[in-house]
């Protein structure tokens, strides 16, 4: 199985030359650490900072310097800085090619639910709802089951939805998989040691397998 930096070194993968990448709280800001030499790409924080660079070395942080998590983080030459009706401004537009979230729940349609337990006090949406409704392009990051060992690949979600068939592909510390047209999860890629029927064990929503799955390449 993959840990959260596996996760977000696999991720980086995805990521295309001249890319505007937004990058959710959670699993999706260590993807900054990771993308690739040679690719020539734009970070995008809705909190209002384009040119977001990798996490400071301890010592280095700037508290002025922050991400929509509000942890510390770089810029890179030519970054700027500007207010969030700005930003959103740049989302709702669909400026932004793909956007990195994280997930409590995805739906084998493509919903998702992140921003909501019920019962838990939550400060409030965020930006995600105008992150789903705008992105081009939506993977999510996240754990293929909960705490409780329960899978969070599921026929539908049980939480508060933030967006509805909008997820195309997951990422997981097992598989990398992507949300079918007629519905499932389709099996592209397995982690380094982890069997078909692990995830198939894991996952509660249908599974897709088609021909060799072949392993992760990290």
């Amino acid at each position: 199985m993959l840990d959260k930096t596996g996760i977000a070194k696999r991720i980086a993968k995805e990521i295309k030359d001249g890319y505007y990448v937004n990058l959710g709280i959670g699993i999706p800001t260590l993807v900054a650490n990771y993308i690739p030499e040679g690719i020539n790409v734009v970070l995008q924080s809705e909190n209002g900072l384009l040119g977001m660079g990798p996490f400071p070395f301890d010592g280095e942080e700037d508290p002025d310097l922050i991400n929509a998590g509000k942890q510390t983080i770089t810029t890179l030459p030519g970054s700027a800085i500007f207010d969030s009706a700005m930003s959103f401004g740049m989302i709702r537009s669909q400026k932004v090619d793909l956007t990195i979230l994280g997930a409590m729940e995805v739906s084998e349609n493509g919903d998702i639910a992140n921003w909501k337990i019920p019962g838990k006090m939550v400060k409030g949406m965020g930006g995600a709802m105008d992150l789903v409704a705008s992105a081009k392009n939506i993977i999510v990051a996240m754990q293929h089951v909960n705490k409780a060992g329960e899978s969070k690949l599921l026929p539908e979600c049980s939480l508060p939805l933030t967006g509805v068939n909008c997820v195309k592909k997951i990422v997981t510390e097992l598989a990398v998989l992507e949300v079918a047209a007629e519905g499932g999860f389709r099996l592209l890629e397995r982690a380094p040691g982890v069997s078909i029927e692990d995830i198939r064990n894991a996952t509660s929503g249908k599974l897709i397998i088609e021909g060799e799955i072949p392993e992760m390449q990290i």
